[in-house]
């Protein structure tokens, strides 16, 4: 193995915890405690109108830029605030705002300086917005570790495409047989990859899926170097 390909949000940069508090500060900014009963009641709406309308951006159904406010026009009126020209506030300022939060996972930079000393070619392949990515990369720490960064907007189309997996590839100048695909979402991570060829290993610290969804699943990115030999073994 000499490529290893690495989601970024909730695989390396934390992003349930980045975007929370980039939230908290637009809630008291916009001063949304006089309408809303609590922050934690907003977050919980917000996370489940971003999670449906990610859903759809992700089978094509949905533009970026409906998304980026709908999220936040969706949960204002939840609380009976018919107001665009506020959501498209809060929008504008989520995006500047969250890609500057700094949170990764615990060894984050441990684990990815190892497997740099160690002369694997390190890569993203994200399905995030290309103008936040670069930013939360830097912002991070992360972006010295990376050579090819793919932004699944360039491709047009979002992972499990197989066409996001062929194009990284051939970014990178790496073999399917000889890469890795490292990311938290079993679906659009590990079956998309699966689907070209490419091993995987699913990342899942929350444990989220149950013990056997995937050959290759570990609960902390420090397993990532014991786990690769045994990937190798099973190829031969």
């Amino acid at each position: 193995m000499k490529h290893l390909f690495f989601d970024l949000d909730r695989t390396l940069w934390d992003f349930e915890t980045n975007s929370k508090n980039a939230l908290k500060i637009l809630f008291d900014t916009h001063a949304l405690d006089r309408e809303i009963k609590s922050f934690e009641s907003f977050h919980k709406s917000y996370k489940t109108h971003n999670a449906r309308l990610w859903n759809q951006y992700g089978k094509g159904k949905l533009s970026k830029e409906i998304l980026r406010v709908k999220r936040f026009d969706d949960t204002l009126k939840q609380y009976q605030i018919f107001n665009k020209e506020l959501a498209e506030k809060i929008a504008d300022g989520y995006v500047e705002i969250s890609p500057h939060q700094t949170n990764v996972f615990p060894g984050t930079h441990d684990t990815l300086g190892y497997l740099k000393k160690e002369s694997y070619q390190m890569h993203i392949i994200t399905n995030g917005f290309k103008e936040v990515q670069f930013i939360k990369l830097e912002n991070s720490g992360l972006l010295e570790y990376f050579d090819i960064i793919v932004c699944s907007e360039d491709v047009g189309k979002n992972k499990p495409e197989p066409d996001v997996f062929h194009h990284s590839l051939q970014q990178a100048g790496a073999k399917k047989e000889e890469s890795v695909m490292i990311g938290d979402d079993y679906k659009v991570d590990i079956v998309g990859a699966s689907n070209i060829g490419m091993s995987a290993i699913l990342f899942d610290p929350g444990k989220k899926y149950k013990e056997g969804t995937h050959e290759w699943h570990i609960d902390h990115l420090e397993k990532i170097p014991e786990t690769i030999p045994w990937i190798k073994q099973s190829k031969l």
